[in-house]
């Protein structure tokens, strides 16, 4: 008996974390840019891997505009995160998330603002601590902090 409760136990904390994993890949540069554009993910890592940002990918589509949108609401997402887990106050996220705003208002898609880039709040994808080079871009390259 003992035994089915923490194999039971286990499966809902995997069923939690493969769904909490799988919310956040859904919020992706990539997925954004696939969801506008109608585009697979490999077009875009290879449109991508000739120097494209996702913000130009998404101008060329004329998705611009609502590319930004989603990355703010995907940005703001993970202010919240941050925010609930402890590791960011409410007002140094709000903060951050006016910095975004102000900095998207410019935004032309090259990732030529390196928006937020002082803030080092996790932005990156994965790979280093860190804001990724320009929300508006969607590079998701983290900078270390």
């Amino acid at each position: 008996m003992n035994m089915k409760k923490i194999a039971l136990g286990l499966l809902v904390v995997g069923i939690i974390s493969t769904t909490t994993a799988f919310a956040y890949a859904a919020t992706s540069p990539a997925d954004i840019v696939s969801k506008l554009t109608g585009k697979t993910t490999q077009e875009l890592y290879e449109e991508r891997s000739q120097g494209k940002t996702y913000g130009t990918i998404a101008k060329e589509s004329g998705k611009l505009e609502e590319f930004k949108a989603e990355m703010l609401k995907s940005k703001k997402e993970i202010l919240d995160e941050r925010v609930k887990e402890g590791s960011l106050t409410q007002e140094k996220a709000d903060e951050i998330l006016n910095a975004i705003k102000n900095n998207m208002a410019n935004c032309d898609g090259t990732g030529s603002q390196r928006i937020g880039q002082k803030y080092g709040v996790g932005f990156g994808g994965g790979q280093g601590k860190g804001l990724g080079r320009g929300t508006c871009n969607g590079l998701g390259r983290g900078y270390n902090r």
